[in-house]
C-alpha cells in the first residue's frame, strides 16, 4: 500500500474503486495521510446489498453443514493470527492506539472467529417437551443480509464481534466501518476471501454513516442491523428498524461509575481506576469516567491516583512503552476540551491535566493528557454526558444508599466497577447497580464467551456469548403429528 494508490473497496465480491469522493485516512499521531480511498456511494450500497442477497440465496453458504461453515471461520482466525503484526501496525496507523493495544485487539478478533466457529458447529436444536400427539422441535435459520455498522475506536475487534457470528449463522454481511478508520475492515474482507468464503458474502462500504448507514438500515433486503456507536445514531437506527419490524443490536454510549469502598485494596484500586479511564485515551464506551470514593478515603486515595496518573506515558503509538496515544482527530480533541472547560465553568477544579501537551510529536498529533476533575456533583453536565476522552470526574460519597442512587442516576447503564476486599459487600452492591456489566476488583476485562451490552440509553440486545450466534438467526418451530386418528374437530374417521 502506497500513498499514490487509491484503495479498492470490496463490493459484492468484486474489488473496485468506490463511487464516492476520494479522501484520506490520517494517522492521529501526526495528522499525515495513511491511505487514500474513494468512499462508497449509494449505488455501491445497492450493489453490495443485492450482491449479498444473491450470495445468500445461491452460494450454498446457508445450506452448508455447521461444521463446514466452521471450517472457514477457523481458517479466518488462523489467517488473522498469521498476519497479526501487519494488522496491528495498520490499526495503529488507522486510529492511533498504542501498538500493544492494537496487538491485543487483533488477537481478540482471531479469538472471536475461533469461538463462533466452535459455537456454530456445536449449536444444538431442541426437541421440546410434548404437550399432545405430536413431536415439537425448535430450530434456527439464518436471516439473510445483515448490516454491521462499526465504530472507529476498536476496528477489527468490533468487526469480528459482528461478522463472525453472522457468518457462522449462515448470513451475508455488509460492513459499514467508521469513515475515518476503514482499513482493518478492508483487510478482514481480504482475509475472508483468502479463507475461501464464497464471493459476495462480505462487502465493505467506507464513508459517511449519515448517508451509507442510513441507506443500509432502510434497505428492504437488510434483515438485521448490528450497530456500535453513539446513542443518538443508535436511536435513529431503532426508529427506522421499528418501521421495518426489523431486529437490531445496539451497543451505545456509557458514563460508567467506578466505586472505591473504604475497605478497598488501594494498589488494585489505583491501577484499576487508571486503566478503566485512561487506557485507550478514554475513547471507550465502557470507560470508568465517574469515580466515587468513600469520603474517609477520598484524599489519600486521590493523592495516590493523581501521582500515578501523572506518570502515565503519553506519546508515540509505535513505541511499546507508550500507554496513551493521541485522540482520534482534531475535532474530537476540541470536543474533549470543551467538556473540560464546561466542568470548570460548572464549579469544578482541575486536579491533573486539562492542557494540551506541547513540543515534538505533541505539536503534530491530537494528544490530550490524563485529566482529573473534582469539586462537582453527579448532576453536573460533565457527570451526565459521555465525553469519550481521558477525563475522570471524582466525587466522594458518604454512605452506600446515596452512592447507589448517584451511580444509577444516569441515562446510561453500560458498565460499572467496584473495589472492595469484602466479596459479600461487593456482590450486594453489584446487584444493586444498573449496568450490563459490573467488574469487581478489576475493570475493562472481556471474554468472548460472556454476553455484553447495556441497559437504557446504552443499548439493546447482547453481543458475544455462546448464544450470540442466535442474534443473527430466526427461530422456527416444527410440529410432527403422531396421532393415529385424524384431528377430531373435522369429524373424519380413519379408513373412510
Amino acid at each position: 500500500m502506497t500513498l499514490e494508490q487509491t484503495l479498492p473497496l470490496c463490493i459484492a465480491g468484486t474489488w473496485r474503486l468506490g463511487g464516492g469522493a476520494r479522501y484520506a485516512t490520517c494517522y492521529p499521531a501526526t495528522g499525515e495521510p495513511v491511505a487514500w480511498l474513494n468512499a462508497a456511494s449509494l449505488d455501491d450500497v445497492e450493489a453490495a446489498v443485492q450482491g449479498a442477497h444473491q450470495a445468500f440465496m445461491h452460494s450454498g453458504w446457508a445450506q452448508r453443514k455447521p461444521h463446514e461453515r466452521a471450517t472457514v471461520l477457523y481458517r479466518i482466525a488462523g489467517l488473522i493470527r498469521e498476519r497479526a503484526e501487519e494488522l496491528a501496525q495498520l490499526q495503529r496507523q488507522d486510529n492511533g492506539k498504542p501498538i500493544n493495544e492494537t496487538r491485543a485487539l487483533v488477537a481478540s478478533a482471531a479469538g472471536t472467529f475461533q469461538f463462533f466457529a466452535a459455537a456454530c458447529e456445536t449449536l444444538e436444536e431442541t426437541i421440546t417437551p410434548s404437550r399432545g400427539d405430536f413431536v415439537s422441535m425448535s430450530v434456527y435459520e439464518p436471516m439473510g443480509v445483515v448490516a454491521a455498522i462499526t465504530p472507529w475506536n476498536s476496528p477489527i475487534a468490533s468487526e469480528a464481534q459482528k461478522v463472525a457470528p453472522a457468518l457462522a449463522a449462515g448470513n451475508a454481511v455488509v460492513i459499514k466501518p467508521a469513515e475515518i478508520t476503514p482499513l482493518l475492515a478492508l483487510q478482514l474482507a481480504r482475509i475472508c476471501d483468502d479463507a475461501g468464503l464464497p464471493k459476495g458474502l462480505i462487502s465493505v462500504l467506507p464513508g459517511k454513516g449519515s448517508l451509507l448507514g442510513d441507506a443500509l438500515t432502510r434497505h428492504p433486503l437488510v434483515k438485521r442491523v448490528s450497530f456500535t456507536g453513539g446513542t443518538s445514531t443508535g436511536k435513529h437506527i431503532a426508529h427506522i428498524a421499528a418501521d421495518k419490524m426489523m431486529p437490531v443490536s445496539l451497543e451505545l454510549g456509557g458514563k460508567s461509575p467506578t466505586i472505591v469502598l473504604d475497605d478497598a485494596d488501594l494498589d488494585h484500586a489505583v491501577a484499576g481506576v487508571l486503566y478503566g479511564i485512561f487506557s485507550s485515551s478514554g475513547e471507550a464506551c465502557i470507560a470508568g469516567s465517574r469515580l466515587f470514593v468513600a469520603r474517609a478515603l477520598y484524599e489519600p486515595f486521590m493523592a495516590r491516583l493523581t501521582a500515578a496518573a501523572a506518570q502515565l506515558r503519553l506519546g508515540d503509538p509505535a513505541d511499546e512503552r507508550t500507554q496513551m496515544g493521541p485522540l482520534i482527530s482534531a475535532a474530537h480533541r476540541e470536543s474533549v476540551e470543551r467538556y473540560v472547560a464546561l466542568g470548570l465553568a460548572e464549579g469544578g477544579r482541575l486536579r491533573l491535566g486539562g492542557q494540551r501537551p506541547s513540543g515534538g510529536l505533541f505539536d503534530q498529533g491530537f494528544f490530550y493528557p490524563p485529566t482529573i476533575l473534582e469539586g462537582l456533583g453527579n448532576q453536573q453536565q460533565v457527570c451526565q454526558e459521555e465525553i469519550f476522552g481521558p477525563v475522570l470526574v471524582a466525587m466522594p460519597f458518604a454512605d452506600e444508599a446515596t452512592l447507589i442512587k448517584q451511580a444509577n442516576d444516569s441515562l446510561y447503564a453500560l458498565a460499572a466497577g467496584i473495589w472492595s476486599r469484602d466479596y459479600k459487600r461487593a456482590w450486594a452492591l453489584g446487584r444493586k447497580l444498573q449496568a450490563g456489566t459490573v467488574w469487581i476488583n478489576t475493570y475493562k476485562q472481556f471474554s468472548i464467551s460472556t454476553p455484553f451490552g447495556g441497559w437504557r440509553d446504552s443499548g439493546l440486545g447482547r453481543e458475544k456469548g455462546r448464544l450470540g450466534i442466535l442474534q443473527y438467526m430466526e427461530q422456527k418451530s416444527l410440529y410432527w403429528g403422531m396421532n393415529e386418528q385424524p384431528l377430531a374437530w373435522a369429524g373424519v374417521e380413519a379408513g373412510q
